[in-house]
């Protein structure tokens, strides 16, 4: 399973997402400049220039016209994908640390840090406003600790609520039309890095620093299953094909920090495949020189995204074993 190596970035990856066809991959990173590739055969289409610090979070719209990236230059901005040219900038108190588009794509969530005398903050924007500047989001809530900031964020089915994980390990429900709590899950122990749903939107993945990914429900955030491993998780991701190929994919490495003084065999930067029911591992995917900072599964299931700490996006395509391997039970 030989990947293709996409180096288009000066410094470590933050996120990639596919584009809902999975013909386009998007990556940001800790420089200022997201890019855009064709996932088939790696070539760089062209960069979003504009931001002038580390782009912490992007998505696409569900028809790729529109793509959205926060920053830590305490911007939002809306860029046009076939122009790459900004459509729209909402200034913002703090960084910005998560955006999604809502399931219409009329929506964009999004939320900020906790710095500078500022509370952290869950803001609802319309993405089809332009202009530069100010724009007052449509509702903006504060969680009831405001000193508790939302690392990651997702909508719920036909943009009736919003899911937030938070700093502290708690997963939030939040009701679109009042902003306020529905349910909050306090499963992990320390801060959730990311979240995914399934592809069929009943399920929800985290990943966190307490070195699991856990499967929730959706609809009531019940934990279903844990993934266990012996370092912090940074991503984590599920396959399309869950009917016939029920995997996860989980992702991280040692503390960034330590990377510099640690030998890749050692620091465990490989991704590791779990099964989704059984929640044993069945698999490793070696490359990245640094912890796996996002993960993404092609939306046709026939292959996963990396992008890592050393600055590198690794696209891989499963080979004939992955479909003819069976767990025994």
């Amino acid at each position: 399973m030989k990947p293709l190596m996409l180096q288009g970035h000066e410094r470590s990856i933050t996120q990639i997402k596919f584009n809902r066809d999975g013909d386009l991959l998007f990556s940001s990173s800790k420089d200022p400049k997201p890019n855009a590739w064709y996932s088939i055969n790696g070539e760089r289409l062209g960069t979003f220039d504009g931001h002038t610090g580390t782009v912490w979070s992007i998505d696409v719209k569900w028809d790729s016209t529109r793509f959205v990236s926060g920053a830590a230059d305490q911007t939002l901005r809306i860029w046009d994908v076939l122009t790459g040219t900004t459509v729209s900038r909402v200034d913002t108190k703090t960084s910005v640390r998560g955006v999604a588009f809502s399931y219409s794509g009329n929506l964009i969530a999004c939320t900020t840090d906790n710095i500078m005398g500022h509370n952290s903050e869950l803001n609802i924007l319309d993405s089809r406003t332009q202009g530069d500047g100010k724009c007052d989001p449509i509702m903006s809530v504060q969680h009831s600790s405001k000193t508790v900031k939302a690392l990651s964020v997702l909508w719920g089915p036909l943009d009736e609520y919003i899911i937030t994980g938070q700093e502290d390990g708690t997963i939030i429900k939040w009701d679109v039309r009042t902003g306020k709590e529905l349910f909050c899950a306090s499963d992990h122990t320390k801060q959730i890095n990311d979240m995914q749903l399934s592809h069929d939107g009943t399920m929800l993945i985290t990943a966190s620093k307490d070195t699991t990914a856990r499967l929730y429900d959706l609809e009531t955030l019940e934990q279903l299953k844990m993934y266990k491993t012996d370092r912090p998780v940074n991503s984590a991701a599920i396959t399309p094909l869950v009917d016939s190929y029920p995997h996860v994919v989980l992702g991280g490495g040692q503390e960034a920090m330590d990377v510099t003084t640690t030998a890749a065999r050692v620091g465990k930067f490989d991704a590791r495949f779990f099964h989704l029911v059984f929640e044993e591992e069945f698999g490793r995917v070696k490359g990245h020189f640094g912890p796996i900072n996002s993960l993404a599964f092609h939306p046709n299931g026939r292959g996963y995204a990396s992008g890592g700490e050393d600055g590198f996006v690794r696209v891989h395509v499963f080979d004939d074993s992955y479909y003819q391997f069976k767990f025994d039970y």
